[in-house]
């Protein structure tokens, strides 16, 4: 009888067990089937890996947080071996690198990673005719083939890298990647650096965005002799903080942009302002640059410009 007794113990022991374990399959799940039913969770790390570790072209910019830069004295790059950058590794968002992306990498002048010109693709060209470029000039001061785009880095107001471009003679376009390349090692903010097609060609818009720009192919403001910006020659920096100034008979004074009268005082001290301890006019100047603060007849703080010679 006790056998029995045990016998039926041990099978209903048994039966718990079975019903147990069919229930806890039926309530789990594999680690490939949760991966697939949460990915935002199971593949949150890969993902990131990858991200992480995604290739930056030099149309990106330095890719390493305070990266020593190695670089050849010569014609491509400073004559120092080394050099300091920012991180920046981002996907770039210039409407003329992206229209330029077809010239060949041979007609590049490469100065340092992200500094470069190259000459303008058929796109680009496109691009800005009937904007910046005459569309229906019969014999235009500059050719296509006489301008270079531009590519820098430099720090916003916020403090960060940002790209920018610029299209300008091909003459000054060596000074300009050098130039640049200073102003960004420094930390020197500049707002936006743009072409002028954001702008639609507006000169006067383009200040009042605070847009660094150089070629436009357009008189000067309030006559009809064409601007060293239609060569290519000029180029505008931060131009709300220093703006173009006029004298009119009675001695007062005409501002341009309007919204850039608070700048106009060139004796009080505000943030952006070029002036000759400025470290933008220094660079310049020691590139054969004029600077239209110097002028007397009027006064022009955001403007450079330099002669062909």
């Amino acid at each position: 009888m006790k056998i029995l007794k045990m016998t039926a113990i041990l099978a209903l022991i048994c039966a718990a067990v079975g019903l147990l374990t069919q229930t806890v399959r039926k309530n789990s799940i594999s680690l490939q089937d949760y991966a697939q039913a949460n990915p935002e969770i199971a593949y949150k790390e890969s993902t990131k890996t990858q991200e992480t570790n995604g290739t930056e072209g030099e149309e990106n910019g330095p890719t390493n947080a305070k990266e020593n830069i190695q670089t050849d004295a010569g014609e491509s790059g400073p004559a120092d071996a080394t050099k300091t950058s920012e991180a920046v590794t981002q996907e770039s968002v210039l409407v003329g690198a992206a229209l330029n992306s077809d010239i060949p990498k041979d007609q590049r002048t490469l100065y340092t990673d992200g500094f470069y010109y190259e000459p303008l693709s058929d796109n680009l060209r496109r691009y800005i005719t009937g904007i910046s470029y005459p569309e229906n000039e019969t014999d235009p001061v500059i050719s296509y083939d006489d301008l270079r785009y531009v590519h820098i880095w430099h720090y916003d107001f916020d403090g960060n890298p940002r790209e920018g471009e610029l299209i300008c003679n091909e003459y000054i376009a060596q000074d300009l990647v050098e130039i640049f390349y200073e102003l960004y090692r420094n930390e020197y903010q500049l707002e936006q650096v743009l072409l002028i097609e954001e702008y639609d060609g507006d000169d006067t818009a383009s200040m009042e965005a605070n847009n660094t720009s150089c070629f436009n192919y357009r008189v000067v403001e309030g006559s009809t002799s064409l601007s060293k910006h239609a060569y290519g020659l000029a180029i505008d920096v931060n131009p709300l903080y220093n703006p173009y100034i006029t004298y009119r008979q009675d001695g007062s004074q005409e501002v341009s942009p309007v919204s850039a009268q608070p700048y106009a005082d060139r004796q009080s001290s505000f943030p952006y302002k070029i002036d000759e301890n400025d470290l933008c006019y220094k660079l310049f100047i020691r590139h054969g640059f004029t600077w239209g603060g110097a002028w007397n007849s009027c006064k022009d703080y955001q403007h450079f410009q330099k002669a062909v010679e």
